[in-house]
């Protein structure tokens, strides 16, 4: 028999006596978000349902998520508010931050970014994983939906796959998985490499059919497109955030 706490929830859902589920906001391997009601608080949350299969992992994953969110303590990082268990089932209750994704505001708002604005950005961001990093935490999921922008501030959203840089790595298959999932700043440096991509090109339009490199297609002065290929490990890695924020400074 399958138990309706194994399925999604649906609008309108009370969870643990207390959170009435609005909608549903996103689903992984892990489980499954929704914004609920708090109807202690009357504010939105974020609601985080693990999924059963592989229950073992998944837990463990939550299990994690949690103890990094109660360490970290930064204005820009969504607080954890509650974790309880409803029937073998693990649920957190975030802080819910509303306001639009990057990956929302190029593709649906057709925001552009100039390398000025890109650099300026990805300043920002560089400053909350400063901190993740200096409480031995590496992200290993720096996207654009996982960062949102809200009154000129953004926030660093997600750390379902957040690792303390003192665990062991996993089984890594591919090159890019080493490099993005990789226990290792570095991880991290190469994921906001590609994040700066994706703001560089948002103000790129192509002038002819044949698709090429990053290199030969964006207008880039010689010290961004120095710092994109150490972001990218095409030369020679940053070995930190400090010294990374510190080339990124010179091009704003």
């Amino acid at each position: 028999m399958i138990h309706l706490f194994q399925k999604p929830y649906r609008e309108g859902a009370v969870v643990n006596g207390r959170y009435v589920i609005e909608r549903q906001i996103g689903e992984g391997s892990y489980g499954v978000a929704y914004v609920a009601r708090d109807e202690e608080t009357k504010e939105l949350v974020v609601l985080k349902q693990m999924k059963r299969t592989k229950r073992k992992k998944r837990r463990a994953s939550f299990e994690r998520e949690a103890l990094i969110l109660k360490k970290l303590d930064h204005p820009q990082i969504p607080k954890l508010y509650d974790s309880f268990d409803v029937q073998g089932t693990l649920h957190l209750v975030m802080e819910y931050i509303e306001g639009d994704t990057i990956e929302t505001l190029i593709f649906d708002k057709n925001k552009t970014y100039d390398e000025k604005e890109a650099f300026s950005l990805l300043a920002d961001v560089l400053r909350v994983v400063q901190y993740i990093h200096a409480h031995g935490i590496v992200h290993r999921d720096l996207r654009i939906p996982n960062i949102v922008f809200r009154d000129g501030i953004v926030y660093v959203l997600d750390f379902g796959l957040a690792r303390f840089l003192s665990e062991k790595n996993e089984r890594l298959f591919t090159l890019e998985q080493r490099l993005r999932r990789n226990i290792d700043v570095k991880s991290d440096i190469y994921a906001l490499g590609h994040f700066l991509l994706f703001l560089l090109y948002s103000a790129y339009e192509p002038t002819a059919d044949e698709e090429k490199s990053w290199e030969d297609e964006l207008l880039l002065s010689e010290k961004a497109r120095h710092v994109l290929r150490r972001m990218l490990q095409i030369d020679r890695p940053y070995a930190s955030v400090e010294s990374l924020a510190r080339d990124v400074a010179m091009i704003q």
